[in-house]
């Protein structure tokens, strides 16, 4: 038997089984106090920023403006822009360079990760910096306000960074404020995101890299060796068809190392083409970049996603909101509000103009939706609406800067009261216009030949000579007036054939393609004569004298003798003096200066008769060129200097060029070196932005000095006369 101690001790157990969560206390009979005490261990301090990528470049004045903006007091700054730009490489590489600086955490939130899991929203943000600051599930509070107060309460007394990758709206942020003095929160976000200026935000956005630094990144990602290998002019081109987007560089990179027999110049002719750089730019079997852009897509309302695919067809580079309202065919109030959209969204971008843009690669992914989404009759009419638009403007343009004179298409008489109501204030604003629209109007006149759309394409090249005639781009009317000579041809109109052709003459005579200038001019007298328009056939004939002057100036002067039958039959003012004014150069040509002296006089007095300023300013200068012969030099000058400041008050910067080159000589024989030099310069900045060959001629003049080679500036400018027109 057991005895009562023996019987006590097994009636008293002190077994342990099962899970504890926290400490256990095994004890008998325990007399007095017991006091107990356990130590929480503290959570790690939160390092969740991954790392920055090692192959980063151009970034500095970004993190330098980030440093200037926190500072040691902290602060709040968004870095926006397009998708694919670098906005998340930047601010991980700001937060690496300041790893250690916030003993209270460095907080990662990713929104597009959280936007992809069912539920992601504010609030999960929240209780990610929460988990991370120790608190379990259990103890997370159930509202957004709740949530926000504990995760401040947590971050009061120490420093920390946030970094809010991917936020869409300003509450994301708001949320996540910590609440330690000298905490910095850095937000990227292709939406611009101004409400948050109220909580003193910096805004940010971040461009695309320029062409040294895209270079730069290339070689760092493929390595010098392949770079070099390959050329620095297909690089430089690989550089070009990514159009400064970091990860359009990164996944061509990734081609060119995954497949060491793809060359440098093979994937350059894979970029060059529109039709499949958006296809060049895969990594592996996905379209990488189109995939980045379809996200930002994917998240636009349906009016502005429409606006977005159309305005991928929209002619040229950049539109204003009328031409944009144009293409979408909505009205203007209602377009600037999707205007608004797409750039709050950094899909398009407002250049410093005013004017709109898209990035390229982003223009080939706005195009690709529209062929997927719209069907061709949509996309046609979008094309049709825009050229509409833009021949509209052109006319109105046109109207305003060469007046009265004559015109083969009727681009100018469909303009109605709503058209002439918004025209231009004045000649200079249409003409600055013009130059502005330059490239838009070329490829709108590109895009209706395409079409086929011949009276378009031809009226186009019309109404762009009042911008060639005044600023010289020689290489793009060339292009302008050929492809509307042959749609002019190819619509059965003689008449514009003729006009267009004429036209063309002028820049391949700047040119100096004679050859081809004559053949062009001898078709146009043939198609002017089959037109039966007495005063086109006057025309003709004046440039055709024109051609003459350069080649045989007794032969012009019997041209614009043909030429000034034609011009009185029609009882044209204007015509007439004109005729008159090619005649006076054509006979200070051949000798006879006197006589050359009173038609020009004649043809100044006509021009301005009909306020023709810029017409009156040629013939001006062409007496000066005649009082030059006669050994009047000062009354010479005098005449000159004051045709310069009429041809530039018109805009007529060609012409400008011609007389600065002749006062040029008058000063280089007076020796007046300084004059000499300001009047080339002058005439070298202005064939330099036209293309014009002169200019050549003019830096090595220029470079010489006043003592270099003399000679060869009045067989190409056409002396004070400027016979171009």
């Amino acid at each position: 038997m057991k005895d009562d101690g023996e019987a006590r001790a097994e009636s008293v157990r002190n077994a342990f089984s099962g899970t504890a969560h926290g400490p256990v206390i095994q004890a008998g009979v325990i007399q007095g106090d017991v006091r107990f005490e356990a130590a929480r261990p503290e959570p790690p301090v939160p390092r969740q920023v991954p790392a920055g990528s090692p192959q980063f470049v151009d970034r500095e004045p970004v993190l330098a403006a980030i440093d200037g903006w926190v500072g040691d007091g902290g602060g709040l700054a968004v870095l926006s822009g397009l998708p694919g730009v670098g906005k998340t490489a930047t601010v991980r590489r700001w937060a690496q360079e300041e790893r250690g600086r916030f003993p209270g955490g460095e907080f990662y939130v990713d929104f597009a990760e959280l936007r992809a899991q069912a539920g992601g929203d504010v609030s999960a943000g929240v209780s990610r910096c929460l988990r991370a600051l120790g608190v379990e599930d259990r103890y997370l509070p159930d509202t957004l306000g709740e949530l926000t107060g504990l995760l401040r309460t947590l971050t009061a007394d120490k420093r920390v960074l946030m970094v809010l990758d991917d936020v869409t709206e300003p509450a994301q942020v708001r949320a996540l404020l910590p609440g330690a003095p000298g905490s910095v929160v850095l937000a990227t976000s292709q939406a611009m995101l101004g409400e948050l200026l109220d909580d003193g935000a910096r805004l940010m956005p971040l461009d695309p890299l320029s062409p040294e630094h895209g270079l730069q990144l290339l070689r760092r990602l493929c390595g010098p060796a392949r770079i070099d290998a390959g050329g620095a002019d297909a690089a430089e081109r690989i550089v070009a068809g990514c159009a400064g987007l970091p990860v359009a560089l990164h996944v061509a990179a990734a081609r060119l190392v995954m497949h060491p027999r793809l060359t440098l110049a093979a994937l350059a002719d894979e970029l060059a083409d529109d039709r499949r750089r958006l296809d060049a730019l895969r990594r592996g079997g996905e379209r990488t970049v189109s995939a980045v852009f379809g996200v930002a897509y994917a998240g636009l309302p349906a009016p502005a996603a429409r606006l977005y695919r159309l305005l991928g067809l929209h002619p040229g580079r950049h539109w204003d909101v009328a031409s944009a309202a144009a293409a979408a065919g909505t009205a203007v109030v209602h377009t600037a509000e999707q205007l608004d959209v797409l750039e709050t969204a950094s899909l398009i971008a407002m250049s410093d103009d005013g004017r709109y843009e898209f990035h390229d690669l982003v223009r080939l992914h706005a195009r690709e939706q529209t062929v997927r989404e719209d069907d061709e009759a949509e996309r046609t009419a979008v094309v049709a609406r825009v050229v509409d638009h833009l021949l509209t403007r052109a006319a109105q343009a046109d109207l305003a800067v060469m007046g009265r004179r004559m015109r083969i298409g009727s681009h100018t008489d469909r303009l109605g009261e709503a058209d002439r109501a918004t025209a231009f204030a004045d000649r200079q604003e249409a003409l600055d216009w013009l130059d502005a629209w330059r490239g838009e109007l070329l490829s709108a006149q590109q895009a209706a030949a395409e079409h086929g759309w011949h009276r378009r394409v031809w009226e186009l090249a019309e109404a762009l000579t009042a911008l060639f005639l005044n600023r010289r781009y020689l290489n793009d009317w060339v292009r302008s007036g050929d492809l509307g000579a042959r749609h002019a041809a190819e619509d059965g109109h003689p008449a514009a054939e003729a006009r267009l052709r004429t036209l063309l003459s002028r820049p391949l005579m700047d040119r100096d393609e004679l050859r081809r200038a004559r053949r062009e001019l001898e078709t146009a007298v043939a198609r002017a004569d089959e037109s039966g328009h007495p005063l086109l056939r006057a025309s003709v004939r004046e440039f055709y004298g024109r051609y003459w002057d350069r080649c045989d100036p007794a032969r012009a002067v019997t041209t614009y003798e043909e030429a000034m039958v034609f011009y009185r039959a029609a009882g044209d003012e204007r015509g007439i003096a004109i005729g008159r004014y090619f005649m006076g150069c054509a006979q200070q040509a051949v000798g006879r200066v006197e006589e050359a002296r009173a038609t020009l006089q004649d043809a100044h007095d006509g021009f301005m008769a009909l306020d023709d300023r810029r017409m009156g300013a040629r013939a001006l200068a062409a007496i000066g060129g005649v009082l030059r012969a006669l050994g009047r030099h000062a009354e010479a000058v005098a005449a000159l200097e004051e045709a310069v400041l009429m041809l530039r008050e018109r805009g007529a910067v060609h012409y400008e060029a011609q007389v600065c080159e002749t006062l040029a000589e008058l000063a280089e024989e007076r020796g007046d070196h300084e004059r000499w030099r300001r009047h080339l310069a002058r005439a070298l900045e202005i064939y330099e932005a036209g293309g014009g060959p002169r200019a050549v001629q003019l830096r090595r003049r220029l470079e010489g000095g006043a003592d270099g080679p003399k000679g060869g500036l009045d067989g190409g400018a056409g002396g004070a006369g400027g016979r171009g027109r």
